[in-house]
Order: C-alpha cells, then structure tokens, then sequence
C-alpha cells in the first residue's frame, strides 16, 4: 500500500496493493493496522471506523457537495468510474473553498481519505458505480454539522466533465 499526500491537508491518497493472475485480482481494502500506521505516519491521527456505506448511482448522476464538522471518510469505487471531487469547507481555514478533482475507478482501486469539514462530490462516468466510504461516526444530524453546498456554488468555481449532471432535489440548483 502506498499513501500520498495531496494539495488538500490531511487528505490522502491511497493506493492498495493488488494482487493479480489468470484467475483475476485480489485486493485488501482495509486493514486496521496496517492503516493506523500509514495514516498516522502522514497526518499524525488515528482514526476509527465504525461504520460502511455504499450507494449506487448511473452515469451523469452528481452527488455532493455534502460533509459535516466530525466525520473522517474513507472513499474508494467498487464498481464504475468517478469523478471525485473534495473540497475544504472549514470557513476558518485560510484554505476554505480549496478543492482538488480526482478520478476512482474499479481499475485503478484508489481510495480518499477525507477529514471533517471536507464536502465530498462524485459524478459517475461509468453506465453505473458503485461507490464505498467507511465513516469515523455514526449519522445523527442532531449531533453533525452537515453541510451542503451546490455542485456548481460559483465561489469554488470547480471543473466538471458533463454540464448538465442528474441531480437529487437536495443536490439542484433549485
């Protein structure tokens, strides 16, 4: 496993190791210890996870921008292709509105590791993803500050590869 630092602070790039033959590939998404260590190696954290997520999206579908103030995540696609993009949302950081794009994809099994007060968008380029995140809290809005900003909020003027994406209601320009 190799773990790379981004543009972003505390945002990690992670690239498992796979393991492939005539048979096909295996690849270890997660291992406690192995993680702790390389995580805290970069950041000087260590982090729980306490629970899994998937969701499954078509192609064009943009989720996001979505985060909260507690959460750590720990991103990867399954199945497809996403377009990722993380954003600092912290309005005290001198970096608020700082975001970095990168591509996730069931060939190239990257994984993100994304702070709190970091939104988080995806647009799915494949017919169809699947995308995983393991998350460092529980969901309870009565006790995250989530947020949510447009995919398209003028003031981080972020590039997009499709114009007119499929949006949820909460997601719209409306």
């Amino acid at each position: 496993m190799e773990v790379f630092e981004t543009t972003l602070k505390n945002v990690l790039l992670i690239k498992p190791d796979i393991h492939e033959d005539f048979r096909g590939e295996y690849v270890e998404t997660y291992n406690e210890e192995e993680y702790t260590k390389k995580i805290n190696e970069k950041i000087g954290k260590e982090i729980k996870f306490v629970c899994d997520d998937f969701s499954t999206s078509t192609k064009h579908v943009l989720r996001g921008i979505h985060g909260d103030d507690k959460t750590w995540k720990l991103i990867d696609c399954f199945v497809g292709k996403i377009y990722v993009v993380i954003v600092n949302c912290d309005r005290e950081s001198p970096d608020f509105g700082k975001w970095e794009a990168f591509n996730l994809s069931e060939k190239n099994r990257c994984q993100l590791l994304i702070p709190p007060k970091y939104g988080t968008s995806h647009l799915v380029l494949s017919e169809w993803a699947m995308f995983h995140y393991k998350q460092s809290a529980y969901y309870n809005p009565e006790v995250l500050k989530q947020f949510t900003y447009k995919f398209n909020d003028p003031q981080f003027k972020i590039w997009w590869p499709v114009k007119s994406p499929i949006l949820s209601k909460r997601d719209s320009l409306e």
